[in-house]
């Protein structure tokens, strides 16, 4: 089965080929990219995480009720 089916609408040929090397290369590099993006997502919403648990940690060991800090991060 081919991977890539193009068809020209003027005439309505079809031509169907595999991917080139080039091609297979773009998409590898892309897909590295994104998954690398991906993590680096990841990461930050963590730390993101970790920095809001740490700060409300901070502010119960000053005294404040879990209302009090809602009310204060909201």
């Amino acid at each position: 089965m081919a991977d890539v089916i193009s068809v020209n609408v003027q005439t309505g040929e079809v031509i169907e080929r595999n991917f080139t090397a080039e091609e297979i290369a773009e998409m590898e590099a892309l897909a590295k990219i994104n998954a690398e993006e991906a993590e680096a997502v990841a990461q930050r919403e963590a730390q993101a995480a970790a920095d809001r648990e740490s700060g409300n940690q901070k502010l119960k060991d000053l005294g404040l009720t879990d209302d009090e800090i809602a009310a204060l991060t909201s």
